[in-house]
């Protein structure tokens, strides 16, 4: 019996000894995760394209990385309270047009999320404006109207910059205010003005989207992450880059803006330039394969 018990501890301690190596050898990947801003309203949806690039970024860079958790913020920040809370670790990521002082501040991903697309502008009239906005024919004759701006949103500056009077809302407020008259136009993105204008409409406001203008400036919007999460920035960089070698982040592109471009009849609008002073230099603005242009199109 003794010889039994003896070799029965024995056969036991080896087993133990045999399976803990490979239990150890199997560590649970840790989860990275990215909170991004949450919309201002439960119903908005102008970002989702800029969603599905961070997924699609993400998922593209998890066997290297690891496995990740995507989620929006508690509340809605605007603008400036959403680029405070990245040093805070509110936010992991967030997506904006980039300045010279958000580049020092943060760390960019150098890839125009849209292509450059928020650079052109369609404009939301009062119907009864269409008359006056045909004889715009250059940006000395726009500096005679005024505009409506979201709080914290970047255009604001430049378009002041640029001569123009700029009246500043919350972004559900604007259409309001500009059917009441307290701004004469809404420049908007072209792949937000027609759901923007459907919105719009839907509250009763009578609206449209201006037919003959195209107001342009080079206007890139980049992810940005905090200086402090390098290897977040490491990731979501090698995560587009592999996108733009393998068309992903082209489909996503058109999968959300071609109707819209269609739409508009872009190439057909009168075009004024403004400048963009706020534009770093490291904008790669000499590589084509990053930027829309209407007239290639």
């Amino acid at each position: 019996m003794k010889i039994s018990l003896t070799f029965f501890s024995i056969w036991c301690v080896a087993y133990v000894a045999l399976a803990s190596p490979v239990t150890a050898q199997q560590p649970q990947a840790s989860v990275t995760r990215v909170i991004y801003p949450a919309d201002e309203d439960k119903d908005e949806d102008r970002y989702a394209d800029i969603k599905e690039i961070l997924k699609t970024a993400l998922e593209k860079t998890t066997d290297q990385f690891g496995p990740f958790e995507l989620m929006p913020s508690k509340v809605f920040m605007n603008g400036r309270r959403a680029r405070a809370s990245l040093d805070a670790g509110e936010l992991s990521v967030i997506w904006t047009s980039t300045t010279v002082e958000k580049e020092k501040l943060l760390l960019p991903i150098r890839v125009p999320l849209r292509k450059g697309l928020l650079g052109y502008r369609v404009a939301l009239i009062v119907e009864d404006k269409q008359d006056a906005m045909q004889k715009v024919q250059r940006l000395a004759d726009l500096r005679k109207y005024s505009i409506g701006q979201g709080v914290g949103w970047d255009d604001g500056r430049l378009y002041q910059a640029n001569g123009i009077a700029v009246v500043e809302a919350k972004y559900s407020n604007l259409f309001r205010m500009l059917s009441y008259g307290r701004f004469d136009f809404l420049p908007m993105g072209i792949n937000e003005a027609a759901k923007s204008l459907a919105r719009a409409q839907e509250e009763g406001s009578k609206l449209v989207i201006e037919k003959s203008l195209l107001i342009h400036y080079p206007w890139p919007d980049y992810l940005f992450v905090s200086k402090n999460q390098p290897q977040l920035h490491r990731r979501l960089e090698t995560g587009i880059r592999t996108m733009l070698k393998d068309g992903s982040f082209d489909a996503i592109f058109w999968k959300y803006n071609a109707r819209a471009i269609e739409q508009l009849n872009l190439k057909h609008r009168r075009l004024i330039e403004m400048k963009n002073h706020l534009l770093p230099k490291e904008t790669p603005l000499q590589d084509a394969s990053l930027w829309f242009h209407p007239s290639a199109h």
